[in-house]
């Protein structure tokens, strides 16, 4: 068990900050949150690549480390920390919560950068509160200006996620179908892993945390569409008190039908973008084009998302034998399938 808070560079704004400082909440691991580092310590060491949150841990020798990427740091907390895990022991259940929790950190995050830079009301709102949150005593006329530079940089990234006007209909419609599946599956257990939460439901509550919380056009979205939706997500905020049994976590021979009817969105509309981007990227191109849901999809290559197909690929690939037969029994037929299909 951390003896010592574990640091966090995060922000509010932030769906990977709230994933990560939740997850921490329920584990009961002591943790100290720099808003930016507004109330910083000098003396931490940089990150290779500025991303929120930055959490600090010790590295081989003894010095600090500055990491960045919220599911490693997850599974590292997981090795290092006893008592109340986020991964379910099972190796079927592990797998399931892994490519659910990347659906959500790659593919549920388009939609909420989408919404947050594509309506002239999220945009407002995004860019007053964000550069008060890193400072709330800076000078009015310096907080004006940062709101303007933060909305102009961020509109200008919206082809990081592949946001335009191409494939506007098939991240909203895809995010509305979203809130029908989870819905049914909040009617028969609390939490996507079952009795008990994984990091699946975290990296959802992370998302969700904009998109059902804070952003005035999804948020309205969610409240009108599936409220019980909102009320899971901000209960997720701080499930320290959760009293949770070995036994929660969702049986997967047979598994339950709400959450098989989740993956086959995410075969719907995740696998054939991480496919697509996985051909551009091997051909050189700069630019995938694809047949999403029927529509066209149309986005700069994303080279860290042809990491996270290998990444998947690994985790299905270590499963034992029985193992991955079980899971591919589960898959077929979703369209996650073909993720794992023999080259």
């Amino acid at each position: 068990m951390s003896r010592h808070p574990i640091v966090i560079n995060g922000a509010p704004g932030s769906p990977y900050t709230r994933k990560v400082v939740a997850v921490l909440r329920y584990r009961r691991l002591p943790y100290q949150l720099l808003h930016f580092g507004i109330a910083g310590a000098p003396d931490l060491p940089k990150p290779k690549v500025q991303l929120l949150p930055t959490v600090y841990l010790p590295g081989p020798r003894g010095e600090m480390e500055a990491l960045v990427d919220s599911t490693p740091i997850i599974r590292r907390l997981e090795a290092e920390n006893d008592g109340r895990p986020v991964v379910p022991h099972e190796p079927v259940a592990a797998f399931l919560d892994y490519l659910i929790e990347d659906y959500a950190d790659e593919w549920l995050t388009k939609a909420m950068f989408h919404y947050r830079w594509h309506y002239a009301a999220d945009i407002a709102k995004a860019a007053a509160l964000l550069p008060r949150w890193a400072n709330p005593s800076a000078p009015e006329a310096q907080a004006v200006a940062r709101s303007k530079w933060i909305a102009e940089r961020q509109i200008g990234r919206l082809y990081v996620v592949g946001s335009n006007e191409t494939t506007k209909p098939v991240i909203e419609a895809s995010y509305l179908r979203f809130l029908d599946l989870f819905k049914a599956h909040l009617e028969v257990m609390p939490f996507l892993m079952g009795r008990r939460p994984g990091a699946s439901d975290f990296a959802v509550y992370g998302q969700l945390t904009q998109l059902a919380l804070f952003d005035p056009t999804p948020r309205q979205l969610t409240l009108e569409r599936a409220p019980r939706v909102t009320a899971w997500a901000e209960v997720m905020e701080d499930l320290s008190g959760l009293a949770v049994e070995d036994e929660g976590w969702i049986r997967t021979d047979p598994l339950p039908p709400t959450l098989a009817s989740l993956l086959t969105e995410i075969g719907r509309v995740y696998v054939p973008f991480l496919l697509a981007n996985e051909r551009a990227m091997a051909t050189g191109s700069k630019r995938v084009e694809a047949e999403i849901d029927g529509r066209p999809w149309v986005q700069e290559t994303f080279p860290y998302q042809a990491k996270c197909i290998q990444w998947l690929r690994n985790a299905y690939a270590d499963l034992g034998a029985r193992e991955r037969a079980v899971a591919a029994r589960i898959l077929d037929g979703t369209g996650c399938e073909r993720l794992f299909a023999p080259a």
